[in-house]
């Protein structure tokens, strides 16, 4: 029997600034025993909420499920404890595999050889026993194992998620510097919004925010567009109790009120990008996107506004950006009367440049930038 058998504990990879958020969202979903960690949160679960919590959060990145943890003071019995393991339970020689590895604090330094090690002990385990070996693949996998060695205690896991669950798969095309889903999920999650109150992105880019804003509104999966999950690869995943999960679930999504999210860009490619990602997860073109410049929209009023606008990689003078962003205060005050914005600053020096004050701001990092969600109450 395996660690994550015998105590039903999971870690949730999170980002540090979606963890409280993450943390409401585990227990929504049936997770008990909740512990913050670095990088994540530990939690118990039984079998069916594993499997709920990897079709449907918005904001957790991976859950792995440990099936060894072990004092490791040197490559060599890291080896030799990862060789013990039976991996025929979780994959055959025919199929693929890759590691990703973190090492803090202890005798093995770097995380690359530890991973190399960890891959090696598998590799060498078929190869003992079948005289074949499975292949590595680190893009699309069979299978994700993780090892983490932090303080020469090592822990390995195997990543349930199978990938990050950030790819919800439909974002098949991109724009310049693109908001990561699970951030997107996370801002929409902070927005005060009824799912009655038509909401608009006026810098839509590839769409990530308007296709995040339907899951949310409609309660649609965040998995029912992944191929494969990594949990199908555990020796005791029960497939007849995943069907009726995601059959639980999928029945439970709700129709879209007509005229409820909409976006537009100046941007022509943006424009064609994000109507091909909004199309793969929306069946009746009920999210309206346009090719418009912000500053040519007569009027948003009434609405509530979410938008990341550029900051630099997305603008191409970025010199402008101080007057770009005082020109988009000037529009928020004049023409978006009634209004609630919630403006995603990737670089938070420009909100002083927006001219607005705002009731509130939140951090939020996004792929290093150290940006800031603002909340601008307009009248």
């Amino acid at each position: 029997m395996y660690l994550y058998q015998e105590n039903q504990t999971y870690f949730a990879q999170v980002a540090e600034d979606i963890k409280p958020l993450a943390i409401v969202e585990l227990e929504s979903l049936g997770a008990t025993n909740l512990r913050p960690r670095f990088r994540g949160i530990a939690f118990t679960a039984t079998t069916a909420v594993l499997y709920a919590i990897n079709y449907n959060s918005r904001l957790v990145n991976r859950v792995l499920a440990p099936i060894l943890y072990f004092n490791c003071h040197s490559d060599k019995y890291l080896y030799r404890r990862a060789s013990e393991l039976h991996w025929e339970d979780f994959l055959s020689n025919t199929n693929t595999f890759a590691v990703t590895a973190t090492v803090a604090q202890s005798a093995i330094k770097h995380s690359k050889f530890a991973a190399l090690r960890l891959k090696d002990a598998i590799a060498d385990y078929f190869r003992a026993r079948t005289n074949q070996r499975p292949s590595v693949d680190t893009r699309e996998p069979d299978l994700w194992i993780n090892l983490h060695i932090e303080n020469n205690q090592a822990t390995i896991s195997i990543d349930t998620s199978g990938g990050s669950l950030h790819r919800r798969g439909y974002r098949l095309n991109s724009v310049a510097a693109p908001m990561i889903e699970t951030l997107a999920a996370a801002l929409i999650n902070q927005i005060d919004w009824d799912k009655q109150t038509p909401i608009v992105d006026p810098f839509c880019g590839s769409g990530t925010l308007l296709c995040e804003a339907y899951l949310y509104a409609t309660g649609t999966p965040t998995g029912s567009l992944r191929k494969r999950f990594g949990l199908e690869q555990l020796p005791d995943f029960d497939p007849e109790l995943w069907q009726q999960m995601k059959s639980t679930y999928n029945e439970q999504i709700q129709p879209l009120s007509p005229n409820l999210i909409s976006g537009s860009d100046r941007s022509a490619t943006a424009v064609e990008a994000a109507r091909k990602n909004c199309s793969l997860i929306v069946h009746h073109k009920e999210i309206s996107i346009n090719e418009q410049d912000v500053f040519d929209i007569p009027a948003i009023n009434d609405k509530i506004i979410i938008s990341n606008p550029p900051y630099g990689i997305r603008l191409e003078n970025s010199n402008d950006l101080g007057k770009f962003y005082q020109r988009l205060g000037d529009f928020l005050k004049q023409r978006c009367s009634g209004s609630t914005a919630y403006i995603y600053f990737g670089d938070r020096q420009y909100i002083k440049k927006i001219g607005l004050h705002p009731s509130w701001k939140k951090a939020f990092n996004n792929g290093g930038l150290d940006g800031r969600l603002a909340k601008y109450v307009l009248y």
